[in-house]
């Protein structure tokens, strides 16, 4: 398994794991060629592959001290293969490269396997959006701090 920068090379890819592991919330496809493209300077694209082929991906925004973890999908038949796991290390070491001191991101309050991994990796929750998803659903905010002291 390796994790790299995606590339516009990765689109058809990415946006099969939005609609299979998003459905309603997925991006569109528009929208994930322009992160891509490298069109939105503080948002990185990683992909997991497997064998050469892409089962996984993340986004991040980086800008400052913060840091959101916007995205992280792994395709349902690569799942408990380490694939979110070395996304997410992926992210946290951007995200500390450039400078930020936290590490933020939602969850759908329904989805408990989700908030157990992040719980398992240092997140904690801070806040909650009602309504925050387009089904109506939940979200809540978790963060993770970055530095010593944060």
């Amino acid at each position: 398994m390796t994790v790299r920068t995606a590339t516009p090379e990765d689109r058809d890819a990415v946006v099969a794991l939005e609609d299979t592991c998003l459905g309603d919330d997925a991006w569109s496809p528009g929208l994930v060629a322009e992160g891509l493209a490298g069109n939105v300077p503080t948002v990185v694209y990683l992909v997991a592959e497997d064998g050469g082929t892409v089962v996984g991906h993340a986004v991040a925004s980086i800008v400052a001290d913060i840091a959101e973890l916007q995205r992280i999908a792994v395709d349902p038949a690569h799942r408990r293969g380490g694939h979110a796991s070395a996304l997410l290390d992926e992210v946290v070491r951007r995200s500390k490269e450039g400078g930020a001191e936290r590490l933020l991101l939602e969850v759908r309050e329904d989805n408990a396997g989700a908030l157990a991994f992040y719980a398992a990796r240092g997140f904690v929750e801070v806040d909650r959006r009602r309504r925050y998803y387009r089904d109506g659903a939940t979200a809540v905010v978790l963060r993770r701090g970055l530095r010593k002291g944060c």
